[in-house]
Parts: C-alpha cells; structure tokens; sequence
C-alpha cells in the first residue's frame, strides 16, 4: 500500500528527503532529489521554516503546508523516547490485561502471570534411570521371572542377591541398592546375573524429589511459556496455567484506493498492509481480533474506534495532514490524549500513538508499506510487549559492511542482511518499499548523520529471522 501525496502529505515530504538526503548525494555531498533538479527549501536544519523578508510575496497554501510539516518535524518525539512512551503506556495496572487461565495447550507463548511451583515431588518416586535389573546387594544375584515396568503397580521388595528386570522410568523396589543397565550385565549357565563393570550404591536411580520438592519455586512470574515450560508445568502437575493474556488487536485499513485482489489498475493499488500486519501483530504475541477496511470515511472510522473492545487498535494511513486524513480529527472529536505525534525517524516519522481510554490505545500507521514497518516496530511492539508482560530482548549491535547515509537531524530503520559478524545494508529501503525488508533478518538502527562501514550499529531483529516462520506465527 502506496500514500498518495494528497492525502499523505508528510508521507510524500519523507519520500523527497529521504531521496535526496540519503539515496541521491552529487560530488560535494549537496542532496539532490531525482532527476537532477534541486530541491525546494523545506525551512531551517532545526526543522523550522525559512524566515521571511518585507520583500517576501504573501505565504502561498504550498508554502503555508511546509510551515505546517516543518512545525509538525519540530514538535516530533525521537525515535528512542518515542518506544519509551510506547512501553511505558502500557504498564499501568488499568492498561494490562487481568490475568487469565489457560490450557497447556493454548498457553504457548503467553507469560506466566504467576510462578510456577511444583504441585508434587519431581520425581514422585524412586525411578529407574535406565533399561536394566534393580538389584540388592553384591552379585552375582538370581534374577525374578517377573519384570517391573513403568507404570506398574508397587513392586515386591528385593531380598538380598535378588534382582528384577526393571524399564526406565519404572519405580524402584523398595531394598533396591542400584541398577545395572541392561548393557552392563550378563547372566551365566544357571541363570545367575553378574556386572561387568563395577557398580556404585544408588546407581541409575533418580530419587525422589531428585528436582524438586513439592512447594518449589520451578520459574517466577514473567517467564514466558515455551515448549519446555510447557513439558516443566505438566510434569509438575498442572492442567492449566495462570497467565498474561494476549493483548487484542483491531486493525483498520483506510483508503479508497486499495485493491484486496488483482493487480494495480486505473489508478487503484494493492493493500500490502492488510495481509502483512495481522500475523507480525501476531508474531509480536497479540491476538488479532480483526481487520477492517474502512476506505476514506470519517464517520466510519469514528464507529469502528468507539465500537472497539479491543486493547489495541491499529490504523493504516491517514496519519498526515491530507484533505482525506481522518485520523487526527477522529481522535481529537474522541478527546483522545496524543502520546505521540510524529517521530523523528525515516521512514515513517508521522507516526501516532495515542490513550483512547486508559485501557484502550491506537496506533496509527503511515500508509507507506515500509514506513508503516517503522511505526510498527517504533510503537506497537513495545506496547503490546508491556501489555503482555514479556520481557524486552537483549539489544545488540553489529558493524556495518557499508556506509549508510543518514538524515541530518532523525534515526534511519535501514533493512539489513545478518552475514557472519557484520550487517549488510540492503537496497529499496525507501517508504513505499517492501523489497528490502522481505530479504532482511533485521533493522539497523542509523543515528542522525548516518553510519560509516565498520560502524557498530544497533539491530532490531526481524521475528521470523531468529524463532523461523513455524514458531513466530503459530
């Protein structure tokens, strides 16, 4: 999904500077915007326009614009703060979720909102660690007819010299002194069991309680529950689990000029946003509860906000100062608190993050497909990481292959390629590019003025690049 510069009017400044500034530099390093020509004043480094002179001709609509977006650029929030805000919006106690129950089965994922201690000893009884005899006493030993599997009822105490064939996991006769794995006994002409390697007291057996006892703190609340957690809660006794629920998530979908099939045609383009952003929501551990496309219509995007019961809702496009861009009036006409309004990062900066009710946020997304990535990572992941209680990742930087150009004053989210110990920059990084991203492993992190090849930069990575598309989405 594409921005038209009509109703994208931000959107369409952030594709220019970022042409000229970063993708288009002449010898002595003067920005050039495609096609050689060179580019209008858009107002001071600092963001502010350019100052005007008694000779000056009165401030034309155009000109009257670029005022309006250089104020909107000045009073923008930067690109660290503004994730900042994003997650701290979300810790309130009203914001988050109340804790759920759940199945084993649908709490992968999700965090413990509760620690897990242990219901019973791990193990609840002596086990056998191996295939083999339980034994007592000094061999050689007679061997039982009967054997002793897992499962089994309590088996008859050994007496001294006596041994049973016993299967890992089965519990231990009482008066039992070791086991002798399978591999490690031979029984001779009479029957009679001797080992062929020598034995220690209590060997191959897990005890009782060897991991745990009943009452033991197994992992505090806040551990999110992988596979293994799942196997820790069920062999500990549970059926179900005290948890963080996924955040719910609404996204609307604005524009007139959006295809959901076919190719582009008459002026009419595909929405990229629609089938892109619900299973990343997901993959950032939200539940998306719908998507809705609700084209160039005020009054239907004022419904479906107040009709929303979701933590959550996400808007892409009209996020600027358009004549079809719905979402600043909607919010203002709501009395909704602005967080944030425009950030200082390319692409994406007219990105919004607002308090509809003190349980309730939105996020609105620039239309641009790479750009509304940005707001994306910018925004709604630590959001939706605060209301579901998961613990940020570690941040980590690698050193650039390549020299990126910078933007003079605000962060750049550069698609890259992960290649040993070094981040490859990766070509069609402009805001309405998905090339770039869909071949990436990660975002790098550009401060203002960009980055020299050997610079470390730090890297956000893509959620499928590090769990694989089976364990992001599923």
């Amino acid at each position: 999904m594409t921005a038209r510069g009509t109703r994208q009017g931000l959107d369409a400044e952030d594709l220019d500077v970022e042409e000229a500034l970063a993708l288009v530099k002449d010898g002595n390093g003067t920005a050039r915007p495609p096609g050689g020509h060179s580019p209008a004043p858009r107002g001071g480094g600092d963001g502010t326009p350019p100052s005007s002179s008694p000779s000056s001709p009165a401030r034309s609509p155009e000109t009257g614009h670029r005022a309006g977006a250089a104020e909107h650029r000045h009073r923008a929030t930067s690109w660290p703060e503004a994730r900042t805000i994003a997650a701290r919006a979300a810790r309130s106690g009203a914001a988050r979720p109340a804790p759920v129950s759940v199945t084993l089965g649908d709490a992968l994922g999700l965090v413990l909102a509760a620690p897990l201690t242990a219901l019973t000893d791990l193990p609840s009884f002596d086990t056998s660690a191996m295939d083999g005899w339980a034994v007592a006493g000094p061999g050689p030993w007679h061997v039982r007819e009967e054997g002793v599997l897992a499962g089994s009822s309590a088996p008859a105490p050994l007496a001294d010299g006596e041994a049973v064939r016993i299967a890992t996991g089965a519990r231990i006769p009482p008066d039992t002194t070791a086991v002798l794995r399978s591999e490690h006994g031979r029984t001779d002409d009479n029957g009679r069991l001797h080992p062929t390697r020598e034995m220690q007291h209590g060997q191959d057996i897990r005890p009782r309680g060897q991991e745990c006892r009943s009452g033991d703190q197994l992992l505090r609340a806040g551990a999110v529950v992988t596979p293994a957690v799942l196997g820790l809660a069920a062999a500990a006794g549970y059926d179900t689990l005290a948890a963080v629920p996924r955040p719910r998530v609404e996204v609307f979908v604005l524009g007139d000029e959006l295809l959901t099939e076919g190719r582009p045609h008459d002026g009419l383009i595909r929405d990229a946003l629609g089938p892109m952003l619900p299973p990343w929501l997901r993959s950032l551990g939200a539940e998306v509860t719908a998507v809705r496309r609700l084209g160039d219509d005020a009054k239907a995007l004022y419904k479906a906000i107040t009709a929303s019961a979701a933590d959550l809702i996400v808007t892409t496009g009209g996020t600027a100062s358009g004549p079809v861009d719905h979402v600043h009036p909607t919010l203002r006409r709501l009395d909704a608190e602005l967080l944030v309004d425009g950030v200082k990062v390319r692409p994406g900066h007219p990105m919004l993050l607002a308090r509809l009710q003190e349980n309730q946020h939105l996020v609105g997304l620039p239309g641009n497909p790479l750009a509304a990535v940005s707001g994306l990572l910018t925004l709604a992941e630590p959001l939706l990481r605060a209301l579901a209680a998961r613990p940020a990742p570690e941040s980590y930087a690698l050193p650039l292959r390549q020299s990126v150009h910078g933007h003079p004053h605000d962060t750049r989210l550069i698609p890259v390629v992960l290649r040993g110990d070094h981040a490859v920059p990766l070509h069609y990084n402009g805001p309405a590019m998905l090339r770039g991203i869909a071949a990436a492993d990660a975002l790098a992190v550009v401060p203002p003025g960009g980055a020299r090849a050997g610079q470390e930069t730090e890297l956000l990575d893509l959620p499928w690049a590090t769990a694989g598309i089976d364990a992001c989405f599923t």
